[in-house]
Parts: C-alpha cells; sequence; structure tokens
C-alpha cells in the first residue's frame, strides 16, 4: 500500500494564517467561509484558494480542531459548481457560485428518468427552442433535495436526430418557475429526500443554457482536474452518521460481546474499516504526488456502500428483540441515528451508482474484462453508464 506523506508543522504560516481567520471569526457563516474560500479551497479564486493537496489537508485540519462544519449542499458544491468552473459563462459563475458555495442556495440534480436510470444517455425529458427561451417537457425522478432546492442541474434532449449522448444540453433551472410540479418519494425511514419533478412547458431563459447545445453528456461527467482532497473519516451513510469506530466504541463501553458469531462480524467489520482508511490515505497521497487518481474511485464506493449497510445491520443485531422497534438503539443505547440509518442503508448500493455498474467499471478499467453488450442497442452497455 502506497501511503506517503506528512502534514506540515503546527507553526506552518498556512496554519498560522487559517487560525488568525477563525480568531477573527469564531463561529463564521456559510457565507463566511465561502467569501474566504474555505468552502472549496480547490477551487480557482476568487471562490476558492486554488489551493493544492496539502494546503486542503491544513484547511480540513485546522476547520476541524476549530469545531467548524462546512455548508452542506452536496449537488451544488459536488457537481453544479464544477460544471460552472468549467464551462459556465462568468455571469452565471459570480451569480451562482458564492451562494452555493455558503449552502444559502440548495442545489438537486434533474437527471435520472423512469426510463433512464442508469442508463443515462436514454432521457427522453424535450428541450425546444423558442424565441430566446428553451420549453422543457418530461419528468425525472430520484431528485434528492428536489422540495428543498433553488436550482437544479438539468439535461434534456435538444436533438432528436443526434445520437444518443450527442444530443443532450445542459440547463440551469430555477425549481420555483412555472411549469414544474413535485412530487415527494415517501422512503420507509419516514421521511423523505427523494421527489419525481414533473416539467410541462417549462421555460427556461437562453442563459440558463450551461455551455454549447449538445454538449450536454460531457458536462455531465465534468469534474474539476483538481478535485478536493480530504483526511477526514465519512460516515457510513454516504458521509453521514455513525462509522464502523462509533459502534465498536458502543460495544467496548458495554463491556464487549460474549457471542463468538458476533465477534467475528465486529472484526470482519473493523478490517473493512481499516481497508477502506488505507484506500482513502493512498488516493490523498496520489493527489499529493501530483498523479493520476486510480481505480480507488470505485473500488472504494463499492467496499464502503456495503460497508455502511454492514455497519447498520450489525448495529440492528446488537439491539436484540429491541431492534423491532424505533426507540432503542444497538446495546440499550438511546436510539440517535441507528434506527433511520438501518432503514436508510438499502439505498446505498443504488444510489449514486449502482455496485453493479461500478464492478463493470472495475472489471473493464482495472482487469481488463471486455464490456458487457447491450443486446438492444447493439453497443457495449456501460458505455451509457459512465456516470451512473
Amino acid at each position: 500500500m502506497d501511503v506517503d506523506f506528512e502534514l506540515p508543522p503546527e507553526t506552518d504560516p498556512r496554519r498560522v494564517e487559517i487560525r488568525s481567520w477563525l480568531s477573527e471569526n469564531p463561529n463564521p457563516t456559510g457565507r463566511q467561509l465561502a467569501e474566504a474560500g474555505y468552502v472549496a479551497p480547490h477551487w480557482p479564486t476568487p471562490f476558492g484558494l486554488a489551493a493544492d493537496p496539502i494546503h486542503q489537508l491544513i484547511i480540513d485540519d485546522e476547520l476541524r480542531s476549530a469545531g467548524v462544519r462546512r455548508p452542506n449542499n452536496p449537488i451544488g458544491i459536488g457537481w453544479a459548481g464544477p460544471t460552472l468552473l468549467a464551462a459556465g459563462t462568468e455571469a452565471q459563475q459570480h451569480k451562482h457560485l458564492i451562494g452555493l458555495l455558503s449552502g444559502e442556495e440548495i442545489w438537486c440534480q434533474l437527471f435520472s428518468e423512469p426510463g433512464a436510470g442508469s442508463d443515462l444517455a436514454a432521457l427522453s425529458t424535450r428541450a425546444v427552442k423558442d424565441g430566446d427561451e428553451w420549453v422543457v417537457n418530461g419528468q425525472k425522478i430520484w431528485t434528492s433535495l428536489g422540495h428543498e432546492a433553488k436550482y437544479g442541474i438539468l439535461i434534456a434532449r435538444t436533438d432528436p436526430d443526434e445520437s444518443k449522448q450527442r444530443g443532450i444540453s445542459y440547463f440551469i433551472c430555477k425549481m420555483d418557475s412555472p411549469g414544474i410540479e413535485i412530487r415527494p418519494i415517501p422512503e420507509m425511514t419516514g421521511g423523505h429526500t427523494f421527489n419525481e419533478v414533473f416539467m410541462t412547458d417549462l421555460r427556461l431563459p437562453a442563459d440558463s443554457l450551461v455551455g454549447n447545445v449538445n454538449d450536454g453528456w460531457r458536462l455531465a461527467k465534468v469534474t474539476l482536474s483538481n478535485e478536493r482532497v480530504s483526511l477526514s473519516g465519512a460516515g457510513a451513510l454516504w458521509g453521514m452518521g455513525p462509522d464502523a469506530g462509533d459502534l465498536l466504541n458502543l460495544v467496548r463501553k458495554a463491556g464487549g460481546v460474549t457471542d463468538v458469531v458476533m465477534r467475528h462480524r465486529l472484526a470482519d467489520m473493523y478490517i473493512r474499516s481499516e481497508i477502506l482508511r488505507l484506500i482513502r490515505l493512498r488516493t490523498v497521497t496520489s493527489a499529493i504526488a501530483g498523479r493520476e487518481p486510480g481505480p480507488e474511485a470505485s473500488v472504494r464506493k463499492v467496499l464502503a456502500d456495503e460497508h455502511g449497510q454492514e455497519i447498520m445491520g450489525i448495529a440492528k443485531d446488537l439491539a436484540g428483540a429491541a431492534g423491532m422497534l424505533s426507540d432503542t438503539g444497538p446495546l440499550g443505547t438511546d436510539v440517535g441515528i441507528w434506527q433511520y440509518g438501518y432503514l436508510f442503508a438499502p439505498a446505498l448500493t443504488i444510489g449514486g451508482g449502482t455496485g453493479d455498474v461500478q464492478r463493470n467499471i472495475i472489471s473493464e478499467r482495472v482487469l481488463g474484462l471486455p464490456h458487457d453488450v447491450d443486446v438492444e442497442q447493439g453497443n457495449t452497455w456501460s458505455e451509457s453508464q459512465r456516470s451512473g
């Protein structure tokens, strides 16, 4: 395992600068963090600091030590922002990026459709030019945070005569526009994160288009070359909630477990958590060394999603018969997020690219195995799955 880096000492000028800023802003708002460049420091100025990997890790370390949390806007910061930086106009960038980074304007993603889930390029939502506007008709599904979002990133077919990938364009969509209907998809957790979105004669102004017409497929897969680097561990639920260490701490406080099978399950869980931690460190090492990211991203997603389900399953079993109730956590602890986590965990291996899609990517790009064949289309299945 190639892991080789060391964080700069406490006296590093970059640390001193961040601490000085934090002393002046002890409880920074999301906007203050965004304007200081600390939300996405790897972004170019004026929205970030063009920070190299080590600088990013220093900022993470100092913010974490000060108990400062960045705004949570996953689609905005992770998808919309990088795409606007890569292909948006200067006007689009200055209109949207600070509000996006600050968390004041939540974004959602209008990509998946009932008939085009993993096969994203098969989407049927149409956008037709009408004077200075685009008229959009279609349906999207599994739109996370669609009911809270101010803006969405939308891909729609603008040229039905082009090939599946080439006839798609990329738009910014204001979510309270006339012609948009948002219907919640209730979950067994009792809440709802996902939504159906119906667009009927939705009119988008010309400046909603990002990049060039019919170039939306490429933009849907855009990421910045200087991607975010982080040492922080991720919770079991796509970065949220507890991790394996939290569950093991509960077991230790309870005096351990005597059941041999459960002891083996806990040991296996710990081993997998360590493997994921080392993969994360290996990714950071590659970034610091200026190397292109390897297959670790797909490998890590497959392992992490199944590991999250493993953690929540063990937590439920540690609750014993009380696990059937909604108010008891593992080993008689308060329920906390454990009950919600157990019910949410089945989504982990589906959302953001299913485990099967990720395994196909690994088999083709890492192991060199042949592509799966899409019999109906006569071409390779996974070529249309890349952004699953």
